[in-house]
């Protein structure tokens, strides 16, 4: 049987901090950039929904983005 290699668990603070890398579908590499604050693309970002704050996800890049 063959052997499968393991998946490292990574905190949400880790693998979506600012300045980490990711693959899109398509397999672009992305670089995830946190804006400063007053960009527009921080703004919307801040303005999400009740339950979409709660997500760990969002709230890493909300508090890298202090908002």
């Amino acid at each position: 049987m063959p052997r499968t290699k393991k998946k490292r668990k990574m905190s949400a603070k880790q693998k979506y901090a600012d300045g980490t890398t990711y693959k899109d579908s398509k397999g672009k590499t992305h670089r995830r950039k946190s804006f400063p604050k007053g960009h527009p693309k921080q703004v919307a970002y801040c303005a999400r929904s009740r339950e979409q704050k709660q997500t760990e996800k969002v709230r890493v890049r909300r508090q890298a983005w202090s908002c």
